[in-house]
């Protein structure tokens, strides 16, 4: 898709820019306890501030579900941004009307301003043109720095996009980029490794990725369902026994596609989840009735770093067991490991995303030297998916 970036803005000294970020952070103790996010939307603010613009920030926290709720103040976060971005960050306590105007007012050219929670108001996730007006009156251009609550048509994502000229911020274009590049149109063979407790959470996923890539690693308690669906006893291990027709409706799929579905050869069994229990690496012939798989064995490690070595693009999403806890993090760590070697080498364009599947690759010391980390969650998923995003889709050019 095309769309306008900062590249494409010029002669904004004084200019009010209205930016959408992603400040729903971690808090503890009333101060933001884990700063990635606000790291991510620094270059953003940083180029548009040196530029002479008044940089005026709108964001959501929580879900107060458009009342005002104290907890969710984003008043605390101001300090948090200003920190890391080495100049003041002022602080409105409404996001439209007379307070927002009067702080916007008062801003001279370079001057950042955070509006409060976007969600105070039940316009905001009813996508009301009326709200999405009100936020617009406070600028002149909107930039959507926010690819993680671009799978929502709220009035701050994309109301506000068709009132304004609309442009990609930096992470946001990052984000955009990167995910083109995996499969958009990506060098193959293409990758991908998906992982996770539960196949009913990512069949839309599944069936759209064996159209797209050449092969597939499903890894987690979702190999589990995969597995029984063939027949193989997994025991007491995690599985969706009732979606066995869904999980051969997939692989017949991939088949047709010809796209390969790469499942664990051996695993890793213990009898209870705990960190250091007793556990044995079996075949998938010898799974014992009274225990759970909770990782895959070294036959399948070696398995997925061949498919590793195959790939020129990898797209990750979920953890190959439960990397939680030791010992059965070690296909995960050494998965990823291997997918941040060859990246380092520039053999491999990897890109991952998801919740888990950032904690697991920060576990690993591999995130760093991935092409690509989202941190978006549910908007990557549903790209991954092939669902159009609204907040992405507003800023075609």
């Amino acid at each position: 898709m095309a769309f306008k970036t900062l590249d494409d803005l010029t002669d904004i000294a004084g200019k009010r820019v209205l930016v959408r970020v992603d400040l729903n952070v971690p808090m503890s103790g009333g101060k933001v306890s884990d700063t990635t996010r606000i790291e991510r939307i620094l270059p953003t603010i940083t180029e548009l501030s040196g530029k002479g613009s008044k940089v005026i920030l709108l964001a959501h926290f929580g879900r107060p579900k458009g009342e005002r709720v104290a907890d969710m103040s984003l008043a605390p976060v101001a300090p948090a941004v200003a920190a890391l971005l080495g100049k003041p960050v002022a602080f409105a306590d409404d996001c439209i009307g007379q307070p927002a105007a009067d702080a916007v007012a008062a801003m001279a050219g370079g001057d950042v301003l955070l509006l409060e929670n976007t969600r105070y108001h039940k316009g905001e996730e009813n996508n009301d043109p009326d709200f999405a007006t009100a936020l617009a009156a406070n600028g002149d251009i909107f930039v959507n720095d926010a690819f993680s609550a671009a799978h929502r048509a709220h009035g701050s994502t994309e109301g506000i996009a068709k009132l304004l000229p609309a442009y990609a911020g930096r992470t946001m274009q990052a984000e955009l980029e990167a995910l083109g590049s995996a499969l958009g149109a990506p060098v193959r063979p293409v990758l991908a490794v998906v992982g996770g407790a539960k196949v009913s959470s990512k069949i839309d996923l599944l069936e759209n990725l064996v159209t797209r890539v050449d092969m597939l690693v499903i890894g987690g308690g979702m190999a589990n369902t995969f597995l029984a669906a063939k027949g193989i006893n997994v025991g007491k291990s995690l599985c969706e026994h009732d979606l066995a027709e869904t999980a051969k409706t997939i692989m017949a799929a991939a088949d047709k596609a010809g796209c390969e579905i790469v499942l664990p050869v051996d695993a890793v069994v213990a009898r209870e989840f705990k960190a250091g229990a007793a556990n044995e690496t079996v075949s998938l012939d010898a799974i014992p009735e009274d225990a759970m798989i909770l990782d895959v064995g070294a036959a399948s490690i070696d398995t997925v770093r061949a498919r590793i070595d195959a790939a020129r693009t990898l797209v990750w999403n979920g953890p190959l067991g439960a990397f939680e806890i030791a010992p059965f993090d070690k296909a995960t760590v050494a998965a990823a490991q291997h997918a941040a070697e060859n990246t380092k080498a520039g053999k491999l364009n990897s890109v991952a995303g998801g919740g888990d599947t950032v904690a697991a690759l920060n576990h690993a010391g591999a995130a760093d030297d991935f092409s690509y980390v989202s941190t978006a969650g549910g908007a990557f998923l549903e790209w991954l998916e092939g669902k159009d995003l609204p907040g992405v889709k507003a800023l075609e050019a």
